[in-house]
């Protein structure tokens, strides 16, 4: 029996367990208990897949059901995370079959209209229709190099807590954002407990994460999550300062929480592994050098549903073009499609005239979140202007105003 004609079935809660020692095996961990049982709690059988030669599991993918941040609202997407095929039946078609799968399921059963995961390597995706969406900065900066404007008088005040102290706190604040963050899920206490998870054995050596809270005149506008790590030689201290998130809603706040953050005493070092490509930090930093910014891929965005995904988000300025998709897994997305919208409304239907522009399925992923733009995507040969124009005409709509990112891994 080949591994293509291994059969595809759905997994039960009791599969969990397996799945996790399977996942750890292939991503090269241990299984660590309170990690595992935080992950159990956000598992949804019903939307994983197996895959057995015989009684060994041999490939995984599965799907969390969340909402996702786009220029203008949210819409429901698959969330796909534990993929993995045994490195005994790499390259028998084994990865295509679940994706195939896992894309019609989501298309015909869950009707949402998009799917977006995190790659472990880039290559693998985009050919199953995945086109990168948003990317995002690792900074890792020298704190004797970096300074902030000097603080105002109206600055509020600072305080430190555990973060799961204050989830209330900030659950509020990361709503209030994410309202206008394409690329940000939607975190319900399950979601909470999962990106706040701190094992000892995850820490590296480091301390437990930590938050700061930055007060304004309406309460707690601004939180940071971060932890240190303890380093010293010769010359003396040199600890480190990670930050996993800063959120806030006022100017204030971003600008006090990185002035502490950026000072502790004793560190010498800060990192931030999942900046936004618009972080203010680069703007307020006299130096922005110093912060080395590397810019790396996040999320990968899949559209399932033409029609659906691309009325479900907004747009900048008014747009009226009709896009000739080819779709190879998705056949119901090949085909000629008017959209039209702008920053309040949009639709998306079947064209009968001729198309203005043509590209594949990953072209709409890349465009999705208004972090690509169609004149890069044709400067690659991607998309094909059909009609003089239509290119111009049709580029400003896409790129919204905030650049998507991503502040977790799911």
């Amino acid at each position: 029996m080949t591994s293509t004609s291994l059969p595809i079935s759905s997994a039960r809660a009791e599969d969990f367990d397996e799945m996790g020692r399977f996942l750890n095996f292939l991503f090269h961990h241990g299984l660590e208990p309170e990690a595992h049982e935080t992950e159990r709690v956000i598992f949804e059988p019903q939307r994983a897949l197996l895959v057995r030669d015989g009684p060994e599991l041999v490939g995984t993918t599965a799907a969390f059901t969340r909402a996702l941040g786009v220029p203008g609202g949210e819409v429901p997407a698959a969330h796909v995370s534990m993929v993995g095929v045994a490195p005994t039946h790499r390259r028998r078609g084994l990865l295509t079959a679940l994706m195939r799968r896992q894309l019609r399921e989501v298309h015909e059963a869950r009707r949402e209209p998009v799917t977006v995961l995190w790659a472990s390597e880039g290559r693998i995706y985009p050919r199953f229709g995945y086109g990168l969406a948003a990317q995002r900065l690792q900074l890792t900066g020298d704190t004797n190099e970096l300074r902030l404007p000097p603080p105002t008088a109206d600055e509020g005040r600072l305080r430190l807590d555990r973060p799961a102290d204050r989830l209330a706190d900030l659950s509020r604040v990361y709503d209030t954002v994410r309202a206008a963050r394409p690329g940000w899920s939607a975190r319900d206490e399950r979601w909470w407990r999962y990106v706040l998870l701190d094992p000892e054995a995850h820490r590296g050596g480091a301390t437990e994460r930590r938050v700061v809270l930055h007060e304004g005149p309406d309460g707690v506008d601004g939180y940071g999550l971060f932890r240190t790590k303890s380093d010293w030689d010769g010359t003396g201290p040199k600890c480190q300062t990670s930050v996993d998130e800063v959120v806030a809603t006022s100017v204030a706040g971003y600008r006090a929480i990185w002035r502490m953050l950026l000072s502790i005493d004793l560190t010498r070092q800060v990192t931030f592994l999942r900046a936004a490509v618009d972080e203010p930090l680069l703007r307020l930093v006299d130096e922005p050098r110093r912060l080395n910014p590397r810019l790396v891929d996040a999320l990968w965005v899949r559209v399932v549903d033409v029609p659906a995904a691309m009325a479900a988000r907004r747009y900048a300025t008014d747009v009226d073009v009709v896009i000739e998709v080819t779709d190879d897994l998705l056949p119901e997305n090949s085909g000629r499609w008017r959209l039209q919208g702008g920053p309040k409304t949009a639709s998306c239907v079947p064209a009968n005239g001729p198309a203005d522009l043509a590209c594949d399925i990953s072209c709409l992923g890349e465009l999705f979140l208004g972090g690509g733009t169609l004149t890069a995507l044709a400067d690659a040969g991607r998309v094909r202007e059909l009609q003089p124009g239509a290119l111009a005409a049709a580029d400003p709509a896409f790129i919204w105003h905030r650049t998507p990112s991503a502040l977790e891994v799911f």
